[in-house]
């Protein structure tokens, strides 16, 4: 049995489905602060299989602990977490809270089940701004704000629990841009309130439900003057953990990058997305935001060769799953 925590959530209901279709059970655990229960039902649609599911909050480690123990859970998908960089420099010691003493409480309840294998939820922003490009695992870690603080603070915690104990499992994977959704429409992103990402804005103003989307910057050093990002379709993401599960049969710690390993800029994803979905999508150009970067994209190589694992999916591939989710379901899962 492998507990996803915050396993409701966007990414956690594509890795529920990775999970299952490779025969492994699941029990997600999640406070369902920012995620929708709908979610593991339409999981449970698409696999054919069931999802147990136990709402709580991995502060609770008593809660966290009876799941462990009830389950039989073998291994920890750790995907809970407050994720938002702008609501994060408004709200530091909720991110702290929840991301950094969320994880302690987690691995404590671990520790003392006897669960030895974890793979943890972390991101590229642990890097700050790229001293060279792509971005390696071995890139100096920065990070510009409170939350790539709690991910780089976590995965120090795992670094010293690894240390301190030999028979630790671990895998930190950073994740870069996170975009599409399942083919079948059934599941995908659904932001509460204004997205703070790129593609559910664009695919919100696309089906109408927002009025246009503004552009943080022109005048990047980049082929159109708009800012460069690895995005990489959520499926490809999921099945990146599946294949860390599948890698951690001995004691050891791994990180890896999932990333594509190629860059796509601001205008490129609004002009895919038009072309995939027939909708125009208004935009305004505004001023550049504080600590973006202008390009950003992952060497995902270290993945490949551990792992063997590689993204296969475009960024046509990605919009036009987007698209699909958006469009069966323009107000999310609160409009099923």
């Amino acid at each position: 049995m492998i507990l996803l925590t915050g396993g409701a959530g966007y990414i956690g209901s594509h890795v529920a489905v990775a999970l299952l279709d490779a025969g492994l059970d699941v029990v997600v655990l999640d406070n369902l602060s920012h995620s929708n229960s709908a979610s593991l039902e339409r999981v449970q649609s698409i696999c054919g299989r069931p999802v147990h599911f136990r709402q709580a909050d991995i502060r609770d480690e008593e809660a966290v602990y009876d799941v462990l123990t009830t389950y039989g859970v073998t291994a920890v998908i750790h995907l809970a977490g407050l994720k938002a960089v702008g609501e994060s420099n408004e709200q530091p010691l909720s991110y702290y809270d929840n991301n950094v003493i969320g994880s302690m409480r987690l691995l404590s309840a671990m520790q003392r089940s006897g669960v030895r294998t974890i793979v943890f939820s972390s991101s590229a922003t642990v890097y700050g701004a790229p001293s060279y490009l792509p971005l390696d695992e071995s890139h100096s870690l920065a990070p510009t704000n409170p939350y790539g603080r709690t991910k780089l603070f976590v995965e120090e915690i795992l670094r010293d629990v690894h240390a301190a104990g030999g028979d630790w499992r671990i895998c930190i994977l950073r994740y870069f841009n996170p975009v599409g959704a399942h083919e079948s429409g059934l599941i995908g992103e659904d932001p509460l309130g204004v997205p703070n990402n790129l593609m559910p804005f664009v695919a919100q103003v696309a089906v109408g439900r927002r009025d246009k989307l503004t552009v943080w910057g022109s005048d990047y050093p980049t082929p159109d003057g708009t800012g460069v990002r690895d995005f990489i379709h959520v499926c490809d993401l999921a099945e990146g953990h599946l294949g860390a599960l599948r890698q951690l049969s001995e004691p050891g710690i791994l990180t890896l990058n999932l990333g594509t390993g190629e860059g796509s800029s601001v205008l490129q994803v609004i002009r895919t997305f038009e072309a995939v979905s027939g909708c125009r999508v208004p935009y305004e150009i505004g001023e550049r935001r504080t600590g973006d970067v202008a390009v950003c994209y992952a060497d995902p190589s270290l993945a490949k060769s551990v792992m063997g694992w590689t993204s296969t999916r475009s960024l046509l591939q990605m919009c036009a799953d987007h698209c699909r989710w958006q469009s069966m379901n323009p107000a999310g899962y609160a409009g099923a």
